[in-house]
């Protein structure tokens, strides 16, 4: 796989690969990256970054909690002349393979690669039919699973918060009705059921999957935790002027970035009693824009980069703080086990 910084990426045939990577121009600039740095990047997926990155004379440590991203890129690996080590393991741990005197750049593109996508086997998604799955490293709990052994209320919560979807509440009980008689066990039953329960009306943009599907790929995956945890984890493991990038696709996972960004800023609210800003010690500052978005070229050439949202930022020479999740507000969702399944 070759990376071409003028719009394009080739396999080795020189054909297109399937998956752009989003704002590739914007990431590299925004890491800054220079020869013989060690960047990581937590999201290897089709090695569209790493090839950038190699591209510029870094090392990369590749993580990809996917076992056919990893396996996807052996041959990227045994051309980069031992500047490429892939690693399967989720991005949330990415601190357990850094080198011990730190990294100088972690990028993270969140979300469901398109190649997961395009695979129906995978069951990310209600296009083509296949098993009701969406997990990314092929093991856990599945989205089966969710489906038909949890509780209706917690499939409402999953369903209003992770989706934001307005009718949780009907799409959940025709769900608890039509698993009684028969378990789902494929995308298109689930996806046919939610259109038959709300359906698509001539103005409607999207799907009326579109919104549960990916409440459920969030919830099967821990997505939001994911990304909490590596930030707190890329915060200790940046050297001083080491660079954070963090493309997201939608308002769940871009608030929690914007939300540690500008909390690890040096600036916390006082409370009611105390409304007196509280100043503590930056442990990032602001890498360029504070957030950039993609050009209009870019979105009609992959409408997937139309959503997307890059923000980065530069680590200082203040300790990292302490490993505290409650900053993000992240949902609290029942795990399966604990849903009566």
């Amino acid at each position: 796989m070759a990376a071409d910084l003028g719009g394009g990426f080739t396999d080795a045939e020189g054909g297109p690969i399937r998956h752009i990577p989003v704002l590739l121009a914007e990431v590299v600039e925004a890491l800054c990256v220079k020869p013989d740095q060690i960047i990581l990047d937590g999201t290897f997926g089709a090695g569209g970054y790493t090839s950038a990155i190699l591209a510029a004379g870094a090392r990369v440590i590749a993580l990809d909690r996917d076992p056919a991203a990893i396996a996807g890129g052996q041959d990227l690996a045994g051309a980069s002349q031992g500047r490429l080590s892939l690693v399967h393991a989720r991005f949330s741990a990415l601190a357990d393979h850094a080198p011990a005197d730190g990294l100088d750049g972690v990028v993270l593109d969140i979300g469901v690669s398109s190649m997961q996508i395009d695979e129906a086997e995978r069951g990310f998604s209600f296009q083509k039919d296949g098993p009701l799955d969406m997990r990314m490293s092929g093991a856990g709990v599945s989205a089966a699973d969710v489906v038909n052994r949890a509780k209706v209320s917690d499939l409402i919560r999953i369903f209003g918060f992770l989706g934001e979807e307005k009718q949780a509440g009907r799409i959940a009980r025709a769900i608890e009705k039509a698993r009684a008689k028969e378990p789902f066990t494929t995308t298109r039953q689930l996806a046919n059921l939610i259109e038959t329960v709300t359906p698509r009306k001539a103005k409607d943009k999207i799907h009326p999957a579109t919104r549960v599907f990916q409440a459920l790929r969030i919830f099967v995956n821990d997505e939001l935790g994911e990304l909490a945890r590596a930030l707190l984890a890329a915060e200790r493991v940046l050297k001083p002027g080491g660079r954070l990038v963090v493309v997201s696709f939608h308002s769940l996972e871009d608030r929690i970035v914007k939300k540690f960004f500008q909390d690890r800023s040096g600036k916390a609210g006082g409370s009611r009693h105390l409304p007196q800003i509280v100043e503590r010690a930056a442990t990032f500052i602001p890498a360029g824009r504070p957030m950039v978005t993609a050009g209009e070229a870019e979105g009609f050439a992959n409408p997937r980069a139309r959503s997307a949202k890059l923000r980065a930022g530069e680590r200082t020479h203040a300790p990292a703080r302490d490993d505290d999740l409650s900053l993000f507000n992240l949902p609290n969702l029942a795990g399966l086990e604990k849903m009566g399944g």
